[in-house]
């Protein structure tokens, strides 16, 4: 099954593996325009795992929630579920139209029980908390999640988007195996803090958005063809101004990429890959024929010099634009009261 190229990779010091590349099941289901029928998803999911891609990541607020129902649907078959490590997040809520993040122990218990029946598993392989609760000390949060390990409802703990303040305080509480962040040719601020924790507490990385939101796949004209429920026509980086000065960052890359015989999408991801081997890049796609080209940027293989040029190429001045509106809480607000704080309800 897996003897299609897809190596196997430990993620973090707590004994999970996964396939070295996984698979960002959101546009499947959400924010990417409208969802994929359920029969193409559901083919296209098993072709990942087929081929080898068997981590698969999604979310409760995905859809909401219809990406994890499609999940536990295409799992039923033929005892994938058995070939698959299933990761999940909990913690951003859109009730009302109104955005919010929550991490109170209720609500940790309550997110994780309604993903545990949505996707039809007794466990979650790894369950991640999706947004930083800035309200809620981040040790309460993880003493939640500290029970439902040993419960058996959640096998690993990740955080996504967290600094690195959160990260060391929430290790201190139980060990994070892996941290989701996004990291990427045109997103590297990672790398200064969050990065050198994670490898310091022996924490997995899991890099989300690795082509750029599909930028590096087909760089500027890919705006042209988003739908207009797109979320990403709302994102900074893809507002004509600052697409003007990003296309010549993909323009490098593809000059680069063609010199080297791959696509451009290959390249970025590939250098995600370069990144060192507890390095997980999850690209999304709803495509099978992108999905075997993502598995192909595996065997790209990029000298030391070929690094330090695309380094050069993706630095932060080269990209104009923040990666989110100002209404999304990143790594960059998450810091969390202190324990002492915290009265309990």
């Amino acid at each position: 099954m897996s003897n299609c190229g897809v190596r196997r990779m430990k993620l973090g010091s707590q004994g999970l593996e996964v396939s070295a590349q996984g698979l960002g099941c959101m546009g499947i289901s959400a924010f990417y325009g409208p969802s994929k029928p359920e029969n193409d998803a559901i083919t296209l999911l098993h072709h990942a795992i087929r081929f080898g891609v068997t981590f698969l990541d999604t979310s409760d607020v995905y859809g909401p929630e219809t990406n994890e129902i499609l999940l536990g649907k295409a799992l039923k078959d033929d005892g994938m579920r058995k070939k698959v490590e299933l990761a999940t997040k909990f913690g951003a809520v859109y009730a009302e139209g109104k955005r919010e993040v929550r991490g109170d122990p209720a609500y940790v218990r309550t997110a994780c029980e309604a993903s545990l029946k949505r996707l039809d598993v007794s466990c979650i392989d790894l369950y991640y908390q999706h947004r930083v609760d800035t309200r809620v000390p981040i040790e309460i949060t993880m003493g939640e999640l500290k029970k439902l390990v040993e419960e058996g409802k959640i096998k690993y703990i990740g955080l996504s988007e967290a600094s690195a303040s959160t990260i060391r305080r929430a290790h201190a509480v139980h060990p994070i195996t892996a941290v989701q962040l996004e990291w990427s040719l045109w997103t590297r601020d990672v790398e200064e803090e969050i990065v050198p924790t994670c490898r310091e507490l022996g924490s997995g990385i899991v890099a989300y958005s690795p082509l750029g939101r599909g930028f590096f796949a087909s760089g500027p004209k890919l705006v042209e063809k988003l739908d207009n429920d797109d979320f990403r026509k709302t994102l900074p980086r893809f507002q004509q101004e600052n697409l003007d000065h990003n296309k010549i960052l993909y323009e490098k890359v593809c000059a680069m990429s063609e010199k080297k015989g791959c696509t451009p999408a290959q390249l970025a991801l590939a250098w995600v890959h370069h990144q060192g081997d507890d390095v997980c890049p999850i690209p999304g796609t709803t495509k099978i024929e992108n999905l075997n080209q993502n598995i192909g940027a595996l065997s790209v293989k990029i000298t030391p010099e070929e690094m330090s040029e695309l380094e050069s190429i993706g630095q932060p001045q080269s990209v104009k634009g923040e990666r989110y509106t100002a209404m999304v809480p990143t790594f960059k607000n998450s810091d969390t009261p202190p324990l002492s704080s915290w009265k309990a309800a």
